[in-house]
């Protein structure tokens, strides 16, 4: 089965488990055939036991004993950290902090002090402190612990300086190290970066576990290498891999993106299945995908869903509920969407004025279409561009406001925007329903000066004039016609 990954507790001393997750049992193999670079021999390395069971009473004495001084041990040495957080990155500060711990500092206290710092800086002063006081048996893990620090304040420049370093004192990286630094990449969003790192481990002789290749699954199918990141999912599948909310959504984006609308569904419920809690990205791929497949309904429920689920809509959900329903033509949906996020404040793109500018265009309404027109001016964030325009002066040409029309197409031209092939052919549409034949022939010469060649709608409105025109206009109209029609032959 699949859970969501979760991160280690900063205090965890497991120098075997990875720094970003909980640690798993090593899969069988890992083989990609797509992908050349990505075949890592596995090694099943059995479990030692530290502790031989003579009597029941005698151990359970020990660990109680054990858990006490570990505790007292482990707070020590979280104090010492915290107080080498707060100090400045130079030796003599650091050393007045650790010389508390004496002669007899062990491969243990650094670790731990290590693990639970969360001054990158100061980290480095601290690692080359204990470098020069101690023999360690794996010199990686005190790198290792180093790294996870840079991966906390998202700081993969530092990490990556940190393994050159690492490589210059000749120090072998070993697993922990990469899966430290492709987190680190994955959390400050750079699956380019991730991918680099993840295709750099065979060269180290480094084999990535289950817990590695499922966080990749995402970062292929964010840099767009869909083929590697379904393989590595079909894997997940047959493994029973742990993959989290955000692989999810990631997959689901793939296949959304890909027109399988239907698997983005079938990715949901199986997610939930698996016990995987879905988060606000995963509704807004979801959210995504419906509106891509023109199921409005079906944002709907998923968005009451996310809401019952007690998960907050974000910004993207808003978005992606106006695109669906600006697809679909559901002109109220979209317009209560957009009063609610003007209601808490959240800044409406000029893209989303836009669509919901188009959807009042395709629905007739023209008074909601103003309204936002002025919002959107008022906004002092967005300025509407050449579609936002053309939107309103098709508005206006299908309820036959003349004027209007011509006024904005006035304002267009001030903004420095020159009409396009829908404008034009929205004007064409308005004058011929005013009777207003001379400007249609305007309007059609316009168009030619502008070295735009008419389409097939433009010739349809053009058309449509001609049978609604007097006989005395018929004449100038069939010439507009044969010069058009002349242009479509062309192409």
């Amino acid at each position: 089965m699949a859970y969501s990954l979760s991160s280690s507790p900063s205090s965890s001393l497991s120098l075997e488990t990875h720094l970003f997750c909980n640690s798993l049992s090593p899969p069988d193999l890992f083989q990609l055939r797509i992908h050349k670079n990505l075949n890592f021999p596995l090694k099943i390395h059995p479990v030692k036991s530290s502790l031989r069971i003579s009597s029941r009473v005698s151990l359970q004495e020990l660990h109680a004993n054990a858990v006490s001084q570990d505790s007292e041990i482990q707070d020590e040495k979280v104090k010492i950290a915290e107080s080498l957080n707060a100090c400045s990155p130079v030796e003599e500060d650091v050393s007045s902090v650790l010389n508390i711990l004496g002669d007899s500092v062990v491969e243990q206290d650094a670790v731990i002090i290590l693990n639970n710092m969360s001054n990158p800086e100061t980290a480095l002063v601290v690692l080359n402190y204990f470098q020069k006081r101690l023999r360690v048996c794996r010199e990686a893990v005190l790198y290792n612990v180093t790294l996870k620090v840079f991966r906390k304040c998202k700081d993969l420049d530092g990490a990556e300086s940190l393994f050159s370093c690492m490589l210059e004192k000749g120090v072998k990286p070993d697993n922990v190290t990469f899966s430290t630094i492709i987190s680190c990449a994955r959390q400050c969003s750079l699956p380019e970066k991730a991918v680099e790192w993840f295709e750099k481990m065979p060269s180290f002789g480094c084999e990535p576990d289950e817990v590695t290749c499922s966080v990749m699954v995402d970062a292929y199918g964010r840099v767009g290498n869909v083929d590697v990141a379904l393989s590595l999912y079909d894997r997940a599948r047959s493994e029973k891999w742990r993959l989290d909310a955000v692989t999810f959504s990631t997959l689901i984006r793939i296949y959304g993106s890909m027109g399988n609308f239907d698997g983005c569904l079938n990715l949901y419920e199986e997610m939930k299945a698996l016990g995987v809690r879905p988060n606000a990205s995963v509704y807004n791929s979801l959210l995504d995908g419906m509106g891509r497949a023109k199921r409005p309904w079906q944002a709907k429920n998923i968005y009451r869903e996310m809401v019952s689920s007690g998960i907050e809509p974000t910004w993207g959900t808003y978005a992606a509920l106006i695109r669906a329903y600006g697809r679909a033509r559901y002109g109220e949906d979209a317009l209560a969407v957009y009063r609610e996020m003007k209601e808490k404040g959240l800044e409406v793109s000029v893209v989303l004025y836009n669509t919901l500018l188009s959807t009042c265009a395709d629905v007739g309404f023209t008074d909601e279409a103003l309204e936002i027109f002025q919002d959107m001016k008022s906004s002092g964030t967005c300025s509407p561009d050449s579609w936002t325009f053309a939107s309103l002066i098709t508005i206006y040409s299908c309820s036959g406001k003349v004027e209007e029309a011509e006024a904005t197409l006035a304002e267009m031209l001030e903004a420095g925007f020159e009409p396009n092939i829908f404008v034009l052919t929205s004007l064409v549409q308005c004058y011929g329903k005013a009777g207003r034949t001379d400007d249609v022939v305007r309007t059609f010469d316009r168009l030619l000066e502008l070295c735009i060649t008419p389409d097939e709608r433009f010739c349809g409105c053009l058309l449509n004039v001609l049978t609604q025109a007097p006989n005395e206009d018929i004449g100038k109209l069939t010439s507009c016609i044969e010069k058009a029609n002349q242009s479509l032959l062309m192409l």
